[in-house]
């Protein structure tokens, strides 16, 4: 079997790609982590997503197309010229809300709101706020985070990071988490009910 064959990818992800290298933004989710996000969002009918680091919307391209017609989507980033590539090539689907924002500071502004489905893709909602943002979890709700294998763009002293944060999720007792090491080293993490 090779996992990078047959991807059938959302159409409009080349021109987001080209647009990603031309505005020079080199942190966008990969393939194989955006088809598995996917098939997530495909086992979400009418759910609610969060998605925390929009970047210029590869990922989020993934994730709608994975959901259904009910289904919602909120994304947040605070590149402003990032989230312009999105809005340019996702900004017309009804499903999508997308916010520029400071990660930290929109988190505060939704607590008490809940979700079905939350990617963190950045530190807001994984390495800072992950409390609060686990509690933003519809009990049987998905929280998702990638890049936890070594990276090229991982700043001096991260690796001992991911060893806490991976450490932290393994001990929460009402969620059940897998970690795979696999596209940039997913974790997955459901709420128990």
């Amino acid at each position: 079997m090779n996992d990078l064959n047959n991807i059938r990818e959302p159409e409009v992800t080349p021109s987001i790609w080209r647009a990603t290298k031309e505005i020079g933004f080199n942190m966008a989710s990969e393939p194989l982590t955006c088809s598995f996000l996917r098939t997530l969002a495909a086992s979400k009918p009418g759910a609610k997503f969060l998605e925390l680091g929009s970047g210029t919307g590869l990922s989020t391209a993934w994730l709608l197309d994975g959901m259904n017609a009910t289904a919602t989507l909120t994304t947040v980033d605070n590149d402003e010229i990032a989230l312009k590539v999105l809005r340019d090539h996702l900004g017309k689907d009804n499903r999508l809300k997308v916010v520029c924002s400071d990660g930290d500071e929109f988190i505060k502004s939704i607590a008490g709101q809940r979700f079905d489905f939350i990617f963190a893709d950045t530190w807001s909602g994984k390495y800072q706020m992950l409390d609060e943002v686990l509690a933003l979890l519809n009990p049987g709700g998905l929280y998702v985070i990638d890049d936890m294998l070594p990276q090229p763009n991982w700043p001096d002293g991260h690796a001992e990071k991911v060893v806490a944060l991976i450490e932290k999720l393994e001990s929460l007792p009402t969620f059940i988490t897998s970690k795979m090491s696999w596209a940039s080293g997913l974790i997955v993490a459901t709420k128990c009910a």
